[in-house]
């Protein structure tokens, strides 16, 4: 990047409120993406409550103590932009963008939605039918079924097994009340963060959120789950009715705040990042077995998983099996040749920078690290992280992890009479 184009570190500003407000300018971009993030998700929810902090989510959008909700909508598409919220396992967020001269209209009325909403109760008995149709969508998708039954037994017993939408149950049980309450509960200042990239000055976005969320002052009743434990059993879920069987191998890894945590993600790039990834050659080019295969390492605050996912025939399931647990066991008996490691530290490298090309990315990676780690790392210490990462560290975390104890495996689909036993997962 030209000397002139070097960006200023990001600012990070903690109000008397308990609020945060983090943001990095990027004076040449002509937008803006910000966003009010809340460190609350469905795995802080009561059983009872399953799925409440989606449910509100979706409750904020239809109009607040000054705008309807036909009011947000044609003011944000008056101004050209686009008004988006999601619900994760541990954190909510409301994020906009638009024209870097329209985001304080933008954040008047993304801070209003977040905190005077009417929740009226007609308002709730017509959101019900939306998130029911939406949960039956889910259902249809089998990578939502397969990560359902997943979690549903890999994080028995905690709110990490629970779906992030809730069930049929729940959903039709909210009522106003609660809702409110819920609502007065969490949406406080201690768990919010604002967060803004693009051709933002961030005094004016501090001043901004100080005028515009006081209403959000005061303590949080909400309370923070304890860690959860994992559960590798092997699960078998029957489903005539799809064409592929669906497969997830997974083993418990470490929270997002592990220093590991970028070897981690080396491990897990160079299993099923990507096309050149060890999975998709044996598995796809050579065997011709599949033909989606990847890894993911799903980090948490206090937990994670790294999971390798294929879809396959009823038939092959066991040879995609035996390919899988060979890559494992060779991770662990043998280094990482030089050039392969080479090639994944430019590819994670490279997803870092790209990752962050616009301006929504930017904002959510902001959020995210400050809410997990307290401050924002440039994409330069990032960098050097990844290559201070050895073969051996690679080595040791494959060893850790890749273990027959430890593995959990979910199967999805068409089974009739398939049967999966720990004797097939050799590590």
């Amino acid at each position: 990047m030209a000397a002139a184009q070097r960006l200023e570190p990001a600012r990070t500003t903690a109000l008397k409120s308990g609020l945060t407000v983090v943001t990095e300018t990027v004076p040449w971009a002509r937008s803006v993406s910000l966003g009010v993030w809340l460190n609350a998700g469905s795995r802080h929810e009561a059983d009872a409550d399953s799925g409440i902090t989606h449910f509100t989510e979706h409750m904020v959008f239809k109009g607040t103590e000054r705008f309807t909700a036909r009011d947000i909508a044609c003011e944000i598409d008056g101004i050209g932009g686009h008004l988006d919220a999601f619900t994760t396992k541990e954190m909510t967020a409301f994020t906009a963008l638009v024209l870097d001269e329209h985001w304080p209209r933008a954040f008047e009325i993304v801070s209003d939605m977040v905190q005077t909403p009417t929740l009226a109760e007609a308002d709730i008995e017509r959101e019900k039918g939306v998130v029911l149709e939406e949960l039956k969508m889910d259902e249809d998708n089998p990578d939502f079924l397969l990560s359902t039954v997943f979690a549903k037994h890999f994080w028995r017993g905690h709110g990490m097994a629970r779906p992030i939408i809730g069930n049929s149950e729940s959903i039709r049980g909210f009522r106003q009340a609660r809702l409110r309450s819920f609502f007065k509960e969490t949406f406080r200042a201690p768990r919010i963060l604002v967060a803004a990239a693009g051709n933002i000055d961030h005094d004016a976005l501090v001043s901004e959120a100080e005028r515009r969320l006081a209403g959000l002052a005061g303590d949080s009743a909400f309370q923070d789950a304890s860690p959860p434990t994992a559960h590798p059993e092997i699960v078998l879920h029957d489903k005539p009715s799809l064409e592929q069987v669906h497969v997830s191998i997974a083993f418990e890894a470490f929270g997002a705040r592990d220093p590991r945590r970028f070897a981690g993600a080396l491990l897990s790039t160079l299993l099923g990042g990507g096309f050149s990834s060890r999975l998709f050659q044996k598995i796809r080019e050579e065997a011709g077995l599949a033909y989606s295969v990847y890894s993911d390492l799903s980090l948490f605050s206090d937990s994670g998983c790294l999971s390798i996912g294929a879809g396959t025939g009823r038939e092959a399931v066991l040879q995609v099996l035996e390919h899988a647990f060979r890559e494992l066991r060779d991770l662990k008996d043998n280094l990482v040749p030089a050039a392969e490691l080479r090639r994944v530290k430019e590819q994670l490298k490279g997803g870092i920078v790209l990752g962050l090309e616009a301006m929504g990315s930017r904002m959510a990676s902001l959020a995210r690290q400050v809410m997990l780690h307290g401050h924002v790392r440039p994409v330069e210490e990032l960098h050097e992280a990844v290559e201070g990462v050895t073969a051996q560290q690679l080595r040791d975390l494959a060893q850790e992890w890749f273990r027959r104890d430890s593995a959990a495996v979910c199967v999805l689909g068409d089974l009739r009479g398939l049967r999966v036993g720990r004797d097939h997962l050799v590590c």
